[in-house]
């Protein structure tokens, strides 16, 4: 709707999590790497947590290209509310097995000799849980005792937890000390710095077909202003966004100004606490 008028050829601020949009913080690097090198280097478990709507999906969005392009199984488990039985039929005919009418010990007899069959070739395979702070205590030691399936030197399934930091909560529990326990690499996402909000408006605008138009249509107050109020959540940021061009379009404004910040953030119910004016330097002011 917006698109031709701010000079776009596609929407930059969907919260469909497209790893084209993938921007590499510090932290989103860090775990990127966490993720990559507990998988190639065989350690096992890996966790990741952040906060809602820090960019965990889009990172193992952006992780499984990775996977397919050097031809790595993976099953993702982006639902994990199921039963100990229903959790392993899913991972099972994730991975391209045959599941259904399976057993638990045939599941499990089917999973191990594919993984094994992976392992002879040189390759492995990836579990990975999202949301997984919703894992009940049952099925997080069902997942722990998954680690079991290895060889004498490697384990034959590599195991990433991604979740909000009730995951955290669950995974210090004294409960689940043996499953922490092999927990090979842990990180965390955090929100961005205002620099970091202003180089991820830029950088998705840039991927929309804004190029050098970016810093026009979002003035740095009004990305300070973005950043106060999404206090650096990356979905908030591009609920902002996407909400101020339309207002922007609608009302024929080819910049965003703070007012109209402010107005959004008003509708999305942002102001309860209001963030003081941006202070920014008169020479950078646009």
């Amino acid at each position: 709707m917006y698109k031709k008028f701010y000079g776009l050829t596609r929407n930059p601020f969907d919260i469909s999590p497209d790893p084209s949009f993938f921007y590499p913080t510090s932290h989103h690097c860090e775990a990127l790497a966490s993720l990559w090198v507990g998988t190639q280097w065989r350690k096992g478990f890996v966790v990741v947590t952040g906060e809602v709507g820090t960019g965990k999906t889009l990172l193992a969005r952006y992780l499984f290209n990775l996977f397919t392009q050097k031809q790595i199984a993976f099953s993702y488990v982006f639902n994990p509310r199921l039963s100990t039985l229903e959790f392993l039929q899913f991972v099972v005919s994730d991975f391209g097995l045959p599941a259904s009418g399976k057993g638990k010990g045939e599941l499990l007899v089917e999973l191990n000799k594919f993984l094994i069959s992976r392992y002879q070739q040189g390759s492995t395979a990836v579990l990975v849980v999202d949301e997984a702070q919703l894992l009940t205590w049952e099925l997080l030691e069902e997942i722990r005792l998954l680690t079991n399936l290895e060889t004498s030197e490697h384990k034959l399934l590599q195991i990433l937890l991604i979740g909000q930091p009730e995951l955290d909560q669950k995974l210090d529990s004294i409960d689940l000390r043996q499953l922490k326990q092999r927990i090979a690499l842990r990180c965390t996402l955090k929100p961005l710095t205002e620099e970091e909000t202003r180089n991820y408006i830029h950088r998705r605008l840039a991927r929309a077909g804004a190029n050098s138009q970016a810093g026009t249509i979002f003035p740095l107050r009004t990305i300070a202003l973005i950043h106060r109020y999404s206090r650096g959540i990356p979905r908030v940021i591009n609920n902002i966004c996407e909400a101020a061009l339309i207002e922007g379009f609608a009302s024929k404004n080819a910049t965003i100004s703070t007012q109209l910040i402010e107005q959004v953030a008003n509708d999305f119910r942002l102001l309860d606490s209001p963030p003081a004016a941006p202070q920014i330097a008169a020479a950078g002011q646009r």
